[in-house]
């Protein structure tokens, strides 16, 4: 919580970030060309099934799946994937400086960010690239992750990642507190949680694998006393939130059985087909895309960066259409914040399961789906007045698969009835309970994770 809240540190300036940044972007030599998929260096396609894969063995697939969803509005449908069943880590380091706990940050490109260069962990590498299939340079730092014996474990739990474009992919998202002298690399930088808050209030700096790795910090639940009352009405139930007293409008006892009830009693199956013969989508040299033109495309890249690992190579990405919208509605309820959380199915699903924001999706898609598929708090996302918003951030989604993956990220105030506004697949969570979840695997979905880190920033000091 004094992370949380400390703007300035001896150890990095707050003034000085942007001077940083910016010597880091020039560094990167950072170029993404589009390519055709046929002929993409290093890649085949399966002659019979048109799977996607790269030579060496490693890295990832893209296939074919076939959807089954019987109770959902949309009952079948198939798609292309991504199998990537190798765990990755999310990694970071931690140290106290003064008292304070600072983060080792790093200023990393991906060829899919929008802006390049964005705030990522310490480490964030595949298996593939740790072990260095790419035969490129070693990942900085990697060692602290995995020889954990000589640090305090602050969080160490594998999450999942996008269920729609993911097959059951999962990542170790670890935090790590040292003692030692570190040496700092010129793209890295300690940082304090409020300076890394004040960063994901800007748009489109702090990436996805910071924002879920900084989600399962034990934040919740700690010493609040860093935090005392402000006066601010929302703040302090944001806080009492966090506390986790008194306690929340359901018992987790209650909350697991919901969950558990969900993933019981859900219809939603997969399996793999032919990536070349799915029906209602189009395979060409060029591209896989649907033919409605939405949803997404699979489209080659050729890279070059000079930061990187390696200095230069080629891929295929996920290119969605359309600017999706990620939104939580938050209420008080007895002096304590609770976030409108949702019950979601996605084929990429371990457990077929979990927990998602109150609206999660592509405004633009359902000009194609059916009616019933519209969410049910989407308008009231849409139509929010500004007095309502307590958090709006346009940011990107994971830049390593996905190309110019970007979502509005929405904190609103709702109002009504707290109770009339649950249904079946709703229920409100304090910001305490979804920390405890948080605390093992499969519970959030990536989108929800990122709002909680965005929920959390909302404790650190206002931009002055």
């Amino acid at each position: 919580m004094r992370s949380a809240l400390a703007e300035e540190s001896r150890v990095h300036r707050p003034d000085s970030f942007a001077t940083w940044f910016a010597a880091a972007r020039e560094r990167s030599g950072l170029r993404v060309d589009r390519v055709r998929l046929d002929g993409l260096r290093d890649w085949d396609r399966d002659p019979r099934t048109g799977t996607l894969r790269h030579r060496s063995g490693g890295f990832f697939t893209i296939g074919g799946l076939d959807v089954r969803f019987p109770s959902g509005p949309v009952p079948h449908w198939q798609q292309p994937i991504i199998h990537q069943p190798e765990i990755g880590i999310l990694g970071l380091l931690a140290r106290e400086f003064d008292g304070v706990l600072h983060f080792l940050m790093q200023a990393k490109v991906e060829p899919g960010n929008r802006n390049h260069l964005q705030l990522s962990p310490t480490v964030q590498a595949t298996r593939s690239n740790y072990l260095r299939l790419h035969q490129g340079r070693a990942v900085p730092y990697l060692e602290y992750f995995q020889d954990r014996s000589r640090h305090q474990v602050m969080a160490d739990v594998l999450q999942s990642e996008q269920g729609a474009w993911f097959f059951r992919k999962r990542n170790r998202n670890i935090v790590l507190e040292v003692t030692e002298d570190i040496a700092v690399g010129e793209d890295f930088r300690w940082m304090t949680l409020g300076q890394i808050y004040r960063q994901l209030a800007a748009e489109d700096i702090v990436n996805m694998d910071t924002r879920t790795a900084l989600s399962c910090l034990p934040l919740t639940g700690g010493d609040t006393d860093g935090a005392p009352e402000s006066g601010d009405g929302f703040r302090d139930a944001l806080v009492r939130s966090c506390a986790g007293e008194p306690g929340g409008a359901h018992s987790m006892n209650d909350l697991l059985s919901w969950i558990t009830e969900h993933r019981a009693q859900g219809d939603l199956t997969t399996g793999p087909v032919p990536l070349n013969g799915l029906s209602d989508w189009h395979s060409s040299p060029e591209r896989i895309s649907h033919a409605s033109g939405r949803f997404f495309s699979v489209i080659g890249v050729n890279v070059s960066a000079g930061t990187r690992e390696v200095g230069g190579w080629a891929q295929p990405m996920v290119e969605p259409h359309g600017t999706g919208l990620i939104a939580v509605l938050v209420k008080e309820i007895d002096g304590v914040l609770h976030v409108l959380m949702q019950a979601g199915a996605e084929p990429g699903y371990v457990d077929g399961v979990e927990l998602s924001p109150t609206v999660q999706c592509v405004p633009e898609s359902y000009e194609v789906l059916p009616g019933a598929a519209r969410p049910r708090y989407l308008d009231d996302m849409l139509s929010a007045p500004a007095d309502r918003i307590r958090f709006s951030c346009l940011l990107s989604e994971e830049g390593g698969r996905f190309h110019h993956a970007l979502n509005r990220y929405l904190v609103v105030e709702a109002e009504g009835d707290a109770g009339a506004l649950e249904d079946r697949d709703h229920r409100w969570l304090t910001l305490h309970q979804l920390g405890a979840l948080l605390r093992h695997s499969h519970y959030l979905n990536v989108q929800a994770r990122s709002l909680v880190a965005c929920l959390h920033s909302l404790l650190a000091p206002r931009p002055r």
